[in-house]
């Protein structure tokens, strides 16, 4: 979703060199007199702000796109030095700094060899236990109630952009896009805005019962043409990229990954800490504490934290950053800062903070992304009696803001914070470029090759990667279709394609036609449609559409005996409504006649094959995904995983002698997935799953077990079973799939600049068939179906579960996951293999 907003921007305005000269030094500085490396020295281009420090073993890197020559070396008790560098180029200096005058007089030098850092007897470690102590009464989440006003600003920006590039021809029509910042700050000298959005709400809590509220007062977004871009999905994006920050939290998340924060309850563990200074000019007195990571490549901050002396240990000020070595994905730079303030409780809140990430392909050179957000809190109220009003709806209140809180005199008055006339021109400046024809062209082609579908005006063909594809069945299988869109209307929308198999010389078809009682598209949050369709089509057995799309040409490729397949004929109606709090309900009545293909067949006791089997059935499914945030796609959706569970439940009715139906059955059938944060031991993707069909059915009316035979590695499919190895009429399976994100790996000499991630799997499946379901057990029903040598290719689970699993590599040249599974059990099993190796690419920081 966000790559394709990104490669939009980056293909309307690339066509030339990008890559900015930059300036990259990096060293060490020492003591002049000892040679020993001084931690924590202050470093700033001369005549700025913007800098860095020392690492605990002294050394440090700093770079700018900006034309600095000079550094200047500021550390407590020794001469501030001004070093020169060379403009535009990568160089190592040793910076070796004097003590002041006054400060040798009072050196005793003890040893030269530094000594080794300890937990034990450390006034920086007992400090910061006396801060973890005390979290519980410091942080917000501690209090009876509170309510306050909260406004937030986001802003998303191509940075680093170099002379040339902005100078050059090409770009004469989009000069006003183009904005200079002080080239000290993350991103260079030039700025290429691409999206900025504001939001002002009232936010209330309640411990006991516990309970949140917010109301959204006002909203503001620069939008792109919703023909192309989901903004609402984009806002959702950007919103799990950049949470709110809470430093008393064990775990911070940002940009989808946990980070252990500075005083959570096991950070002595991961972190080394140093009083670095005293700040006595302010009420009370903070003590300047330094830490640093001590592994550089797990997912820990550097930074300071400014610590109240008055016996509260409570955060002051925070500022944190990352190591340049962190094992994180297209992240330059991070900066995080946070300021408390005390109110006529001596109770310290959140007053301000401020996210900026910088991003980029090369962590070194060349343009990337920068991505702000600043948040501003204001009118606390703490431990107050609030108004039974604000508790009547029982759930987190989002209200669409009035157009006339939309206006600027609107924005003026309410804001909490200043906003720049450049931020303030973004709006304008969005607006502006969607009406240039050039980037019009490239919206559309960005649209054909990543989502793949081409607007014809009412009407969106494709999608382009299922226009051809092959199996063992059909042969070459040719597709062309699509679906209409609002351009046509807003309260009917169809969708159809015509497809031909070359071998089996078949036409299959699909046409539909649907009605929006929202009078929105029937693929917008949130859903509320009837639907009407009919599908004549071939799929493998067991493989449903919501796993597997499978006339995806990159599908097409599979291992071992491929040659089942199911000519089917789909008579559905359907109802679904969505919403707000993303609970869901479907109702469903389906007509489904098939017929068997290629390997398979239906052939009953009696020696009679079965050539075309039809059930009708009606369904009610339920789905429950509390905050659920996701970006809406051409057809599909992209949920952005969260720690909240996701809830299904499906109850079936098979209606025999009702259109043409010709068994009587129910089926049960739900499923629970959760992504579980370990916090540095990294995360777990968990899914249970269970289904129970009463009454007697033939084996294709059966639960059909997820098998793989692709070498694409799936997530929710068994990757060493054979299509249509398992059957059962009831079942539960676990399936288990744990990222270490390169907690090991990340301290192995020489591996951890790989930045690789370890992986482990594990699926197992336990189920059955009752006596009246199994052909093996009762002659009154369909056989299995058999290999050309007479041994079966399907089978019931027996007494102990089917099980795989693996171990896997992630993060191979930052998009790739391979993994060695390995099947552990029912190897007698024809046509199967114990270990296989399997890839997929997955983008991910």
């Amino acid at each position: 979703m966000l790559r394709y907003v990104l490669v939009t921007l980056i293909w309307s305005l690339l066509g030339t060199e990008v890559f900015a000269q930059k300036t990259i030094v990096s060293g060490v500085v020492k003591d002049a007199s000892t040679k020993e490396t001084i931690p924590f020295a202050n470093i700033f281009f001369n005549g700025t702000q913007a800098g860095t420090q020392t690492n605990m073993d002294g050394f440090f890197t700093i770079s700018t796109s900006a034309s600095y020559s000079a550094l200047k070396f500021v550390y407590m008790g020794y001469e501030t030095k001004i070093v020169p560098i060379t403009v535009g180029k990568t160089q190592r200096i040793e910076v070796l700094m004097n003590p002041s005058a006054k400060e040798l007089k009072q050196i005793v030098i003890t040893k030269k060899n530094k000594a080794k850092y300890s937990n034990k007897d450390n006034p920086a470690v007992e400090l910061i236990r006396k801060v973890i102590e005390h979290k519980d009464s410091n942080r917000a989440a501690d209090l009876n109630t509170i309510s306050y006003r909260k406004y937030e600003k986001m802003t998303f920006s191509m940075d680093n952009i170099s002379d040339k590039f902005r100078n050059n021809k090409l770009f004469k029509n989009y000069q006003f896009l183009f904005q200079e910042q002080d080239s000290g700050k993350f991103g260079g000298k030039y700025i290429l805005p691409v999206y900025i959005e504001e939001k002002l709400s009232d936010n209330f809590f309640r411990k006991d019962p516990n309970f949140k509220k917010t109301v959204i007062i006002g909203e503001k977004q620069a939008e792109f043409d919703k023909k192309y871009v989901d903004n609402k999905g984009l806002q959702n994006y950007f919103k799990r990229m950049y949470e709110d920050v809470d430093i008393y939290s064990n775990n911070i998340s940002i940009i989808s990954n946990e980070f252990l924060s500075p005083i959570a309850t096991s950070a002595p563990t991961f972190y080394k800490y140093f009083i670095t200074d005293t700040v006595k000019n302010t009420e009370p007195r903070l003590v300047e504490l330094s830490f640093f990571a001590r592994n550089k490549g797990d997912m820990l901050f550097n930074g300071k934290l400014y610590i109240t002396l008055d016996g509260k240990y409570a955060v002051k000020k925070a500022r944190l950053s990352v190591d340049k070595d962190i094992n994180l994905n297209f992240v330059r730079g991070m900066n995080i800062d946070l300021d408390f303030e005390s109110d006529e409780n001596n109770l310290y809140n959140l007053n301000k903070s401020h996210l900026s990430v910088d991003f980029g392909i090369n962590k070194e050179k060349g343009f990337g992304f920068i991505g702000d957000r600043s948040v501003t809190f204001r009118n606390y109220e703490i431990n107050k009696p609030l108004p039974d009003s604000v508790f009547k709806e029982e759930k987190i209140t989002a209200v669409e803001p009035k157009p006339v809180l939309r206006n600027d005199n609107f924005w003026n008055e309410n804001r909490l914070d200043t906003i720049s006339h450049n931020q303030l021109s973004i709006y304008k400046n969005i607006d502006s470029l969607q009406t240039i024809p050039s980037f019009r062209r490239t919206v559309k082609y960005a649209t054909l090759l990543i989502a793949g579908y081409q607007n014809l005006g009412g009407y969106d063909m494709g999608p382009f990667n299922t226009f051809y594809s092959f199996n063992n069945v059909e042969g070459f299988r040719l597709r062309v279709g699509g679906r209409t869109t609002t351009e046509l209307s807003k309260n009917w929308y169809f969708e159809n394609y015509l497809a031909y198999g070359v071998k089996d010389e078949k036409w299959k078809y699909y046409l539909s036609g649907a009605y929006a009682f929202n009078h929105k598209s029937i693929y917008t949050f949130p859903q509320h449609f009837i639907k009407v369709s009919f599908q004549r089509d071939t799929k493998i057995p067991g493989q449903e559409l919501q796993f597997i799309q499978e006339d995806n040409i990159l599908l097409s490729f599979k291992r071992g005996v491929n040659d089942m397949l199911l000519y089917n004929d789909f008579y559905k109606i359907e109802y679904i409504k969505e919403f707000e709090n993303h609970f869901s309900y479907g109702l469903q009545l389906k007509k489904w006649s098939q017929s068997p293909a290629g390997g398979l067949y239906y052939q009953t006791y009696s020696e009679n094959f079965v050539n075309r089997l039809t059930t009708s059935e009606v369904s009610l499914s339920l789905r429950y995904a509390p905050h659920e945030k996701f970006y809406q796609g051409k057809v599909y959706r992209t949920s952005f995983v969260n720690k909240y569970p996701i809830f299904n439940l499906r109850y079936s009715v098979g209606l025999r002698n009702v259109l043409g139906g010709e068994y009587d059955y129910h089926s049960l059938s739900g499923s629970i997935d959760k992504r579980f944060y370990l916090s540095q031991f990294g995360y777990s993707d968990v899914r249970t799953e269970g289904a129970y069909m009463f009454g007697k059915l033939p084996f294709p009316l059966l639960s059909i077990h997820r098998a793989n035979q692709t070498y694409a590695y799936q997530m929710y499919a068994y990757n060493l079973m054979n299509f249509l190895e398992f059957v059962s009429d009831r079942y539960v399976s676990l399936n288990i799939d744990h990222n270490f994100n390169g907690f090991f790996l990340n301290k192995i000499p020489l591996v951890k600049h790989l930045k690789l991630r370890e992986i482990v799997s594990f699926k197992a499946l336990y189920g059955g068939l009752r006596a009246e379901n199994n052909p093996n057990l009762t002659g009154n029903t369909y056989r299995f179906p058999l290999f050309a040598d007479g041994q079966s290719r399907t089978y019931s689970l027996g007494n102990e579960p089917y099980m795989e699993g693996s171990i896997g590599l992630g993060n191979i040249f930052k998009v790739l996951r391979v993994d060695a599974v390995k099947r552990f059990n029912y190897l007698n099993h024809p046509e199967v293999s114990e270990w296989g190796v399997r890839a997929r690419v997955k983008f991910d920081f």
